[in-house]
This record gives C-alpha cells, structure tokens and sequence, in this order.
C-alpha cells in the first residue's frame, strides 16, 4: 500500500519551487569561473547587498562556505578558529579545517540557546605566547541547529563583537575574524523581526545557505568584503567550486530571496503547532520544551531511558495493522509515514520547510500522537 510520507528529517530535502524550476529552465547563462554568468553575478550583488556586504561568492554548499572562510581569514599557519562544540562546523564537517586548511578548531561550550561563554571566550584568546596557536577567528551558528534552530540574541552577537574589538584583544596581523555560519540566518531574521543585516552587522563574513528551507536544488553564498571575496574566490578553485554555467542553479536563489523567504514565518507558525500538539499530550516518556521553539527545527525529547531517539524515529516511519483499524490514516485511507532525524542524540529532530503544508503538518500530529501514546502504554506515568 502507498502510505502518505511527511518527510521532516531535515530541510535539506525542500524540493524547488514552480517557480524555481521554470526559472532554471530559462536562465541566462554564461562561464562563471570568467566571471560571465549574469545570473550568477546578480545573486551574488544582490545577496551581499541584503547583508550590507561589499561582495559574494557562489559555492556548491555551506560546508564549502565556511571552509573558504577558515581559510582566509586564518590564512597564516598555526592559527585557530573558536567554535561551539555542538556547532555544524565543528561536529558535521568532517573535519575540513585541519584536514584541508590547516586550522586548528578549539570549541567552546555551547549554551542551550547557540551562545557560548563570552567569559570563556576572551580567557581563550590566543595571541602573544610562543607556545601557542593565534586565535585568529571566531565563528556563530546561527540559527543553531542541534540546539534545536535557537535563534542567538542579538545583545549577545553585540557583545560579542565589542569583545573581539576591543582594543589589546588581538593585535597587528592577528586581529581576529568574525564569521556566521549563516545556514539559516533567513529563519532567525523571521523570527526576531529584523534584517539579516542587523544580525550580521558586525560579522566579516557570512556563509547563506540556499538549498535548506529556501527550497533552492544547490548551492549557497560566502559574503563578506571585496578583498576577502576575491581570496575566497580564488581558494574555491583550489578546493574544486569553479563551476561554469552555474546561472541554472543560482536563478533558483533568486527565486528564493523573492518568493521563500517572505514565507519563513509560516514554517515557523506549524512548527510551533506540532510542539504544541506533543506538549499537550504530557507523555512521560516523550516531550518537548514548548517555550524553546523558536523556528523550523523542533527537538522531541525521548525522557524515557529505555527507549531510544533511533527507535522512536524508526517507529515513526513504519505503518502497522493496528493504526490502520485505529483510523490514524490520511483522507483516502493510507497510511502515514514520518520521517525523523535520529542520531546519537537524547532527543528525534523535525525540521520543517516550504512544501510542508497545514495539511501534512495536521498528518504528522496524527502519527506523533498516535505512536507516542503506544509508549506512554507500555511505560505509563508512575
């Protein structure tokens, strides 16, 4: 039987829009690596002047982004970059900065909001002992992503910044970089209400991704100053990025900043009614921190120690008998499929995008409510 699949594992899997895929099929093309794809040109103008950057550049993906963006910015040899030890940069990307750059990623402990320590931070800075490596960057995720898409202050990006600024903290060739790895930086502009510019304001680069809830097939954009654009540039050729008559993807990002982003809030608004939902059942075994959904991405605890995330995401993707009779189907009787994201983590992530809709959020409450109370049956409240 073919079953209705809600697939939330991430918004990596957003398929293009209509639109997208008209616009692909017409786009204006041209050999980027000679600079003479317009469409790429115009995404990249466009999406740094949104920033209030100088320039862009387009790359393959976000990890490729903030790999250039290491790069450069610790372009000298025994340096550092300071991340979040639950960050996408540290725990997701193989590694990229020593494997390939030679950079040495130290971590601070992230808070459960995407910060980390300021306090922590400016006792970390190295820069004078001959003993040790230059700090050299400083790297924000934000939204954070396996802290459950928070949204990262604003007071805190601006202490930051006036900490990294401050006169003595770095000096001469070692003054110390800021960099957003900016995946999803769209979202957490939607949810505070503000411009991507003011939460990068005080950022020297920015690496957007547009093939996550932006819906768009390929690619993002390293933003930051001419000089640096131009290095990063000439770094993606080195790493394989220097693509040719790329506009058939960058039109899609085009597409995106015009008709996806205005819609973020809307993800934001049924990711918030699926954390309701799962809240109101007040399992003992399977929760969610209601007061923290803050945008696509919602963590459901698993509190019971004898059941783990993999298996509860795993349940969630089957269809059994007994539901079936029970009635927890779609309108034309099939079943429901929810894909979840499961790792080694205490909790099952649901990251919601554009193609999922009032009609399939309502199809993944029924599935969520339904397997959660088969194992608030096997373990009920004590």
């Amino acid at each position: 039987m073919s079953h209705s699949v809600v697939d939330l594992r991430s918004d990596t899997v957003s398929q293009p829009t209509a639109q997208m895929r008209a616009r692909m099929a017409t786009a204006v093309v041209g050999d980027d690596v000679y600079g003479e794809d317009p469409t790429v040109n115009e995404l990249e103008t466009r999406t740094a002047s949104i920033f209030g950057k100088e320039a862009g550049v387009f790359v393959p993906s976000g990890t490729m982004g903030n790999l250039l963006a290491i790069m450069v910015h610790c372009h000298r040899r025994g340096t550092e970059a300071l991340v979040g030890d639950l960050s996408h940069i540290f725990l997701y990307e193989q590694g990229g900065a020593s494997h390939l750059a030679g950079v040495q990623l130290a971590t601070l402990k992230n808070a459960q909001d995407g910060t980390f320590s300021l306090e922590e931070l400016r006792r970390r800075i190295r820069h004078e002992d001959q003993h040790e490596p230059i700090t050299s960057m400083v790297v924000v995720e934000n939204t954070h992503n396996i802290c459950g898409g928070k949204v990262v202050p604003l007071a805190f990006l601006d202490e930051l910044a006036a900490l990294v600024r401050k006169p003595g903290v770095g000096t001469g060739s070692a003054r110390i970089a800021l960099h957003m790895d900016g995946a999803r930086v769209f979202n957490a502009a939607a949810a505070l209400g503000v411009s991507v510019e003011r939460i990068c304001r005080d950022f020297d680069s920015v690496s957007i991704c547009f093939s996550k809830g932006l819906s768009a097939p390929v690619g993002s954009v390293l933003v930051g100053s001419k000089e640096f654009i131009a290095e990063a540039r000439r770094l993606r050729k080195a790493l394989g990025g220097g693509m040719r008559q790329v506009g058939i993807l960058a039109v899609a990002g085009l597409v995106a900043l015009d008709e996806v982003v205005p819609l973020l809030g809307k993800d934001h608004e049924r990711t918030k009614k699926i954390a309701k939902a799962i809240f109101e059942i007040q399992s003992p075994n399977i929760t969610v921190e209601l007061d923290t959904v803050q945008s696509n991405i919602l963590l459901v605890e698993i509190t019971q120690p004898k059941l783990e995330a993999s298996e509860f995401a795993s349940r969630l993707g089957t269809v059994e008998p007994e539901e079936l009779a029970a009635g927890v189907t779609d309108k034309n009787g099939s079943g429901i499929v929810v894909k979840a994201s499961a790792r080694d983590w205490a909790f099952a992530r649901l990251v919601l995008y554009n193609q999922i809709d009032d009609e399939k959020v309502e199809l993944a409450i029924r599935k969520l409510k339904y397997v959660i109370g088969q194992y608030d049956k096997r373990w009920p409240r004590a």
